[in-house]
């Protein structure tokens, strides 16, 4: 007798909850600030064959390739046979889980009756793994610079931990509490994982959970298919050009073309650049996560993705690229080409479904580090932010502003109160930022302003910043929004910077940021005059465009 829809529907709901637990756990133990803070990290629950069953908030840049590293796990040791309860696998290497090394893999095979029932896995940003610079360095040229790569791994074996590995791990780093206190903060989120599912298993039994997860895969799948159906079909193309590939690198070209035939799709990234000699570089692991998100983007977004999701979605990379790197390509600033190949994807479908699109942002990390030791403690520190930008416009009103890029997802702005208590930084303005959104008949949102001065001597910066070559691009009339501007001030004058590595910025250096805004969508003129007035008096416009021709750049 099938499973009754109802009970579907619970097991469906106790999945995500799980994750979502998964997700708190994970957030309440973390050591450092940018996963308890920042929430760079990102949680999900697995079936016995690593199919995805439910995830929580989290990047969802990261959310498309947590199976990944079960995949190369499970090959590496010769099938599902090898797992034992207890046990815990870490895997950070680019070319096999897709992002840089600081981002940590760590899950663990889930139990009940003696047989394999699932996967909880989790994926967080370290702050140090031992490379080259103690921030990530964006001038590296190859990965051996970037860290400890590492392969699929033992943790823990059948509830004992291996020791010569977590010593390797910590001895290996700048930041060894660091790097204990969250790998454990992420061993405890996979137990949480394994306690629920297990209590799961034992409420409604092992062949009443298999059915209705294949019954909410089935549904998935269907209700994608049938979102894509309703999309003209057709031949879709869009282009734009990364600033560079590293600081004093040359710009860098992002092709993307889209066939929509029936009920499927493919996701053509042929015409872009091949792997970069700087570290604007991915793995394939890592491209089909981005994809994924740009289709999710257009394609029932209401609809929580599962196994079932993405089954009509064909993506095609060109081999040793930026979108698939291969050894011994750099990987650390492995996201501003995804978030260029996001934009571009649904500025391509915007002539078809321009109801369902935004207009562009400036999709990047906007990082920016501050490393050094803390005065006050005399321990080394590194800071790490991802700064907010402004999103596109759309059809039923103007863009968010001060949201994360695309592939962020669920990640938060850094609270001025915890920079400025664990780190030698004073915060001295934190503001929307006037003019940054592309005017419109919906206007685009606003990027950030964040002005920043060192507390101590020694410090060092790192930044990267992108996307003024390509900026948040306008929509049908709409115009561009803003680029993003740097100024450093160490006392000897103001000097513009967007990429750089390792910078000293001694006490009393200020560091002026301005993040760029998205794009507008329909024309300026058509603005209603009663929301351009509220917008002048709340201060987020000072001036709007006379009726000038939208740019050529411009879908129409």
């Amino acid at each position: 007798m099938p499973v009754d829809p109802i009970t579907v529907e619970v097991i469906r709901n106790a999945f995500v909850s799980t994750a979502e637990q998964m997700s708190q756990s994970l957030a309440r133990s973390a050591y450092t600030p940018i996963i308890y803070e920042m929430k760079d990290c990102s949680v999900g629950l697995f079936g016995p064959r690593g199919q995805l069953l439910g995830q929580a908030p989290g990047l969802p840049i990261f959310l498309g390739n947590l199976e990944a590293a079960i995949e190369v796990t499970t090959e590496h040791f010769g099938g599902y046979d090898v797992y034992r309860p207890g046990d815990v696998y870490v895997v950070n290497d680019s070319y096999l889980t897709g992002s840089h090394l600081n981002d940590v893999t760590v899950f663990s095979p889930i139990f009940h009756d003696g047989e394999l029932i699932g996967f909880g896995a989790t994926k967080a940003h370290w702050m140090d793994i031992g490379a080259k610079d103690p921030s990530p360095p964006f001038d590296s040229i190859e990965i051996y610079q970037e860290g400890y790569r590492l392969g699929p791994t033992h943790l823990y074996v059948e509830g004992e931990p291996c020791p010569e590995t977590i010593d390797f791990l910590t001895r290996n780093s700048r930041l060894p509490r660091s790097v204990w206190g969250d790998m454990h903060a992420q061993i405890a989120a996979c137990r949480t994982g394994e306690r629920r599912l297990a209590a799961l298993h034992e409420r409604f039994g092992k062949a009443t959970i298999a059915e209705a997860a294949e019954a909410v895969f089935a549904q998935c799948e269907r209700l994608d298919r049938e979102a894509v159906q309703r999309i003209p079909d057709g031949v879709y193309h869009a282009e734009g050009m990364m600033d560079s590939d590293g600081p004093g690198g040359d710009p860098v070209p992002v092709e993307v073309t889209v066939t929509v035939d029936g009920e499927r799709m493919v996701l053509d990234l042929g015409g872009s650049s091949p792997q970069t000699r700087g570290c604007l570089n991915c793995g394939f692991a890592q491209t089909i996560s981005g994809a994924r998100l740009a289709f999710k983007f257009l394609v029932n977004p209401e609809v929580p993705v599962t196994a079932g999701t993405f089954q009509n979605l064909e993506i095609v990379v060109p081999p040793a690229s930026i979108f698939d790197a291969r050894e011994p390509a750099a990987c650390m600033q492995y996201y501003p080409h995804l978030g260029l190949m996001i934009d571009l994807f649904i500025r391509a479908l915007a002539p078809a479904i321009p109801e369902a699109v935004v207009a562009g942002q400036p999709a990047d990390p906007m990082n920016i580090m501050f490393s050094g030791r803390d005065p006050r403690s005399g321990a080394r520190f590194v800071s790490g932010e991802a700064t907010a930008v402004g999103w596109g416009a759309y059809r039923a009103g103007d863009g968010t502003s001060a949201l994360v890029n695309y592939g962020g997802g669920d990640l938060k702005n850094f609270p001025v109160e915890v920079m400025e208590t664990r780190y030698p930084l004073r915060i001295h303005r934190y503001a929307l930022r006037p003019d940054s959104g592309g005017p419109g008949r919906a206007r685009g949102g606003l990027g950030v302003i964040r002005e920043y001065e060192t507390l101590a001597d020694d410090l060092n910066l790192s930044l990267w910043f992108e996307r003024t070559i390509t900026p948040g691009q306008g929509l049908f009339g709409g115009h561009d929004g803003e680029v993003t501007s740097v100024v450093v001030d160490r006392g000897d004058g103001p000097w513009r910077i967007l990429k750089g590595n390792q910078i000293p910025v001694p006490r009393g250096t200020r560091v002026l940021v301005e993040i760029g805004g998205g794009g507008g969508y329909g024309p300026p003129e058509e603005r209603d005059p009663q929301t351009l007035s509220d917008d002048l008096a709340d201060g987020y416009v000072t001036t709007w465009p006379a009726m000038t021709p939208a740019p050529s750049t411009n879908v129409r």
